[in-house]
């Protein structure tokens, strides 16, 4: 076999056809020859000669048995050809696909927290303006793997992360007046007696507010476990919520919870970011100092501890759908909060769940929020 190795100036693999010609001057042989053998027309033949016609895997075979080579020769010949036909892909795959790899670029889009963009560099500036950085090479989970974000070293991950800096963003826009800490203790009073009925919620936002906090609803990302985060901006704190689970104990619980850090000052040097479900909170054995100062805070503003401890003793083993309503009926709240702290002492989670009321509806009408349908307006990043 003779074939040649001849190459292009334009760079292109040459046709199979080349070759076949090449080899039949070796030979000696006509087309007319070649067709003879592969038992078929001249006039059949020469498409595949010229290049109008791609070899098939069929044809492949028979020319491999006419000259005496393996099939996969013409073929490979024909996948070269085409490759090096083929217009180079688009520069911007490259670039879109580490953006995606490493960020939910495409639920934040469908979110309307990007602007959707086919252009690449301007998708990687509007991410960069998202999180607030020059180049998107600064953004926390691109970066060289060797180069660790405080967002990486503290296992914040990247849904988290795009949520936090969206909470961020919407509590930058919200006017509020300077935090007084004795209004928001005030506050946390009034709060207490809101427990009763999920309609009370409402007035939760103006209350914040008033105090000098900035209150921020933004619905978690698919695969982001968060419930709230609290962090300082310009002197004035931000508690943000997800409302993961939507359910009065949950809320009360996540909402204590950020309240009591900012009351200590908590958050202050860097976000501090919640994943907690209220319910199962107290179990954290291994937490944080200001962790457990928070848990044990929302725990007790839902049901005094003592009270809860003396009723779970006297009641047990079996606590009725009715002791637990006298329960709540005295201590002015409603049944859910004191499900949801039984949940979280005797870890049975099935307990009465009925009264884990949803509270989300009363709660979004009345608050700055972003997602389950709505989009908070932001200006454009780029």
């Amino acid at each position: 076999m003779s074939f040649s190795k001849g190459k292009r100036s334009d760079n292109t693999t040459p046709r199979p056809g080349f070759f076949i010609l090449e080899e039949l001057e070796a030979r000696g042989w006509a087309q007319s020859d070649l067709a003879f053998i592969l038992g078929i027309s001249v006039n059949a033949l020469n498409p595949i000669i010229t290049g109008r016609r791609s070899i098939s895997t069929e044809f492949a075979k028979a020319l491999g048995k006419a000259f005496d080579v393996p099939a996969e020769f013409f073929s490979n010949l024909q996948m070269a050809h085409e490759h090096s036909m083929t217009n180079e892909p688009d520069h911007g795959i490259e670039k879109r696909a580490r953006l995606h790899e490493r960020l939910p670029i495409r639920e934040m889009v469908k979110r309307g927290w990007l602007l959707e963009t086919s252009d690449s560099s301007e998708l990687e500036s509007r991410v960069a303006a998202f999180f607030k950085v020059n180049s998107v090479d600064e953004v926390p989970y691109l970066r060289h793997a060797a180069k660790k974000t405080t967002y990486e070293e503290r296992n914040i991950d990247p849904a988290q992360l795009a949520w936090l800096f969206r909470v961020r963003q919407i509590a930058e826009l919200i006017p509020a007046p300077r935090y007084d800490v004795k209004k928001l203790k005030f506050a946390l009073g009034r709060m207490s007696e809101l427990r009763i009925e999920p309609e009370g919620i409402r007035f939760v936002p103006q209350l914040l507010a008033d105090s000098g906090v900035r209150f921020v609803l933004v619905e978690k990302l698919a695969q982001g476990k968060i419930d709230g985060v609290c962090f300082w901006s310009e002197g004035q704190p931000v508690i943000g919520m997800s409302l993961r689970f939507d359910r009065i104990d949950n809320f009360w619980f996540v909402l204590a919870h950020e309240i009591e850090h900012v009351l200590r000052g908590h958050g202050k040097k860097k976000e501090i970011l919640d994943d907690l479900d209220g319910s199962r909170a107290l179990q954290g054995l291994e937490l944080p100092e200001e962790e457990r100062i928070a848990n044990a805070a929302a725990s007790e503003f839902c049901v005094a501890r003592s009270e809860l401890k003396d009723f779970i003793a006297r009641k047990q083993p079996y606590i009725s759908e009715r002791d637990v309503i006298g329960f709540a009926s005295r201590l002015r709240i409603h049944p859910g909060l004191v499900v949801g702290q039984i949940h979280a002492t005797t870890q049975n989670f099935r307990f009465l769940r009925k009264h884990l009321v949803k509270v989300r509806e009363y709660l979004t009408r009345f608050a700055v929020s972003d997602g389950w349908g709505n989009l908070f307006p932001v200006l454009e990043q780029v």
